[in-house]
């Protein structure tokens, strides 16, 4: 969808344009001034665009279509592995980068059309980091899972666990005092082989590691130790 081929039939069909710079610089301050705090710090190149993205939405009461968007655009980057290589070329042009943002908000829908991620689409290609943002939509998640009160409980098993069994997880972690009053869990199961066996349990920033692979790894710890 979103090869070379692609881009050069969007440039063709359209005017030629370059990213305009003013939109650009409004990015985080187009709104009147408040205090805008995130509820939870994220970090890296990825979480400072998340979190002024989150700010610019609050601003510009525009959190929920921008959350929309941003969840949009993490599956698209997701399902498309050539966008991924497209976004990470470091020779695009701005007609290029216009393209690509234009055939981004087309796959996001309304959500796109908002000035907050137009904004931010721009900003991203202005400095060179579209290449960014997987990484940015999985920050702002993050961002927004704290301000609706979610943890996210994940889950790492060898195979794909069945509902049962994600149940009876997500009712014993609930009652964990690391989950918290009132919070709601967010449960995701990721596939990892590598574990063999067992589990990997992640809820917030803790983790308990009773992979079958971890206990092979203590095992070898102490018997080189020992040995």
């Amino acid at each position: 969808m979103f090869s070379r081929q692609a881009i050069r039939s969007i440039r063709a069909a359209a005017p030629q344009r370059t990213l305009a710079r003013a939109p650009v610089r409004s990015f985080a301050a187009a709104a009147p001034a408040q205090e805008v705090k995130p509820p939870v710090a994220v970090y890296g190149l990825d979480g400072t665009y998340a979190t002024a993205l989150y700010t610019a939405a609050v601003k510009s009461s525009s959190l929920d279509p921008t959350a929309r968007a941003l969840s949009s655009l993490k599956d698209l980057c997701a399902k498309d592995p050539k966008l991924t290589t497209i976004l990470n070329t470091p020779t695009l042009s701005d007609s290029d980068k216009s393209a690509i943002i234009a055939e981004l908000q087309k796959n996001v829908g309304p959500a796109g059309t908002n000035e907050t991620v137009k904004n931010f689409l721009a900003t991203l290609a202005e400095n060179n980091r579209l290449g960014i943002l997987e990484g940015v939509c999985e920050k702002f998640g993050q961002i927004m899972s704290a301000s609706r009160g979610e943890v996210e409980l994940v889950v790492t098993s060898a195979q794909p666990l069945d509902n049962r069994t994600l149940s009876r997880l997500e009712s014993a972690a609930a009652k964990s005092p690391y989950v918290g009053q009132g919070k709601k869990l967010k449960v995701t199961n990721q596939v990892n082989p590598d574990i063999i066996g067992g589990l990997v349990v992640e809820v917030g920033d803790r983790t308990i590691d009773l992979s079958v692979s971890s206990k092979i790894a203590k095992m070898n710890k102490l018997l080189t130790d020992t040995l």
